[in-house]
Parts: C-alpha cells; structure tokens; sequence
C-alpha cells in the first residue's frame, strides 16, 4: 500500500514537541506487547518513517530511554505523550522511527496493516480489517531476536 511521499505534521498533547515527517506509505501497524501496552495504555500504533525524513521542533523537551537490548523509546518531557520507538540494534529497522499514529494533526488515509504480538493482545479490545496478525514468538523470528534475548 504504497503512496506517493506526503509531509504530514504532529506534536504531542502539550505542544512542546513538533514534527515534519515525510510519509511515504499509507500503512500503519500495532503492537500488543507488555511495553507497548504500559507505554501507551493500549497497543502501540504506529507509522515508520526514515529517521532522516523527520525533522524536530522542541528537541529539549523529548525524553529517550533504553528500553530493551535493542530499542529505545521517547516521550515528551512535559506532557508524557509517546512520541516514537526505535530500534537501536543493527539491522533493517535501525534507521526508522516508528511514529505514534495518534500525534499527527491528520492522520487520514494511514490504515492498519498488522499487528503484532497478537497473542497478548487483551481481550477489552480488536481491530477490524484483514491484515496480518502476528504471535510474539513470530515477530521475535521476523526481528531476529531469540527468544532468551527477549
């Protein structure tokens, strides 16, 4: 689902933290994980842009964190909202961040295309549409992570 390069804007709750992030696909993804879960209060749902596509304003005021062997996750400082994850291994995903779908001012046109961790999804919830829906144990494989390094 592929689509021609559009530069959607967005920013947290509080307006401390702005960006420009040129999206190149229409496909966003979910993931039901215990992290993911805690971060946001639900699945994370997320678009993946370059890094180098996405410029920044209010860079004092993100928060990063560690938050596994290979990602690191960043919030806003002021106001907590969940403002990307990345992965920080070597890899095919290094070089992205995955963009919280509910900071862009307009997110029309970005549909669900997978989730993962599906298998840890909480029952209070789903998500319409037929789109690939991946186990933990699945997405370790597809992220070459073992699942004694998890």
């Amino acid at each position: 689902m592929s689509a021609e390069a559009v530069v959607r804007e967005g920013g947290c709750l509080c307006g401390a933290v702005r960006f420009s992030a040129k999206v190149s696909s229409r496909e966003a993804h979910g993931c039901h994980c215990e992290m993911c879960r805690r971060w946001t209060g639900s699945a994370f749902i997320a678009v993946s842009v370059p890094e180098r596509d996405v410029t920044w304003s209010g860079m004092d005021a993100i928060r990063r964190f560690q938050s596994s062997d290979w990602a690191e996750r960043a919030n806003c400082r002021d106001c907590g909202a969940p403002l990307y994850y990345h992965v920080t291994a070597d890899g095919p995903f290094r070089d992205s961040l995955e963009l919280s779908l509910g900071l862009f001012d307009d997110p029309s046109g970005l549909m669900l295309n997978q989730e993962i961790y599906i298998d840890h999804k909480p029952e209070a919830f789903a998500y319409t549409g037929d789109h690939p829906r991946l186990t933990r144990k699945e997405t370790l494989e597809r992220f070459g992570i073992s699942e004694e390094d998890s």
